[in-house]
């Protein structure tokens, strides 16, 4: 059956988003805030299908600690799932995206539309200023940045890989930074087809102050984030051991 239900809802998924993005072309001469709601209308069809399909719901926990306002979410990233589901809570985001992404018929109008940041990952040593750059005017607007500090999806386990970039945004803006922890990736993963039932955990952390010491910040970042999703990973494998399949980790975790 779970399966059968992610085939149905990966077919449901795709033709929302591509049916969704054709009839909200007009949305594209709207400006950034209509095309913002017009991508949280995407994110809550797509968690609603994914709920009533695949029996996976969404829970979002510590929203208490999401200001208004300028802010720098630095989320842990597992799955798809959370670009969904950080895209739903987020007041007034903008996301940094690889430059590759522009380029995808009408989903790249979209991404440039909304004043996204595009940089180019082959321009290394000029990323990161260009994103600092565009994330003063960013919270200049009072915008929310959103941000992965890994770079990328991790699988479930995998040691972490923490990248100091967003100290140094942190640092040079002096916005305050809210952790996310999750467990998305048990219920779908990195690069999986499947996607299994329960309910996953998006968990918003108590904030950090931007501080001189970058190496003191990302200590804090890292230790909140990896400590807040081993408990959430423990929780759902408490729940359902069988979700550790593939993993490597223990479906009895201590």
């Amino acid at each position: 059956m779970v399966l059968l239900r992610s085939i149905l809802f990966n077919l449901c998924f795709y033709a929302l988003m591509i049916l969704l993005m054709i009839l909200g072309l007009p949305v594209l001469f709207a400006g950034r805030r209509a095309i913002e709601d017009h991508a949280r209308l995407w994110a809550r069809l797509s968690l609603s299908l994914l709920e009533h399909v695949c029996h996976l719901r969404v829970e979002f926990r510590g929203l208490e600690n999401l200001p208004e306002g300028a802010t720098i979410i630095a989320a842990k990233h597992q799955s798809f799932l959370d670009v969904l589901a950080l895209i739903l809570r987020a007041r007034d985001f903008a996301f940094v995206y690889k430059r590759e992404l522009g380029f995808i018929p009408l989903f790249g109008l979209y991404l440039r539309n909304s004043e996204q940041i595009a940089i180019d990952r082959a321009k290394r040593g000029s990323a990161l200023p260009q994103i600092i750059a565009a994330a003063k005017g960013i919270f200049a607007a009072r915008r929310q940045l959103l941000i992965f500090p890994e770079g990328t999806r991790r699988p479930v386990g995998a040691p972490p890989r923490y990248k100091s970039g967003v100290a140094r945004i942190a640092q040079e803006t002096g916005i305050v930074c809210v952790p996310v922890a999750l467990n998305s990736g048990l219920f779908w993963r990195r690069r999986g087809f499947m996607r299994r039932p329960g309910t996953a955990v998006i968990e918003f952390l108590s904030p950090i102050e931007a501080g001189p010491d970058r190496d003191q910040f990302m200590q804090a970042l890292e230790n909140r984030i990896e400590t807040a999703s081993g408990r959430l990973l423990a929780e759902a494998l408490a729940k359902d051991p069988s979700l550790a399949a593939g993993t490597g980790l223990s479906a009895t975790p201590a």
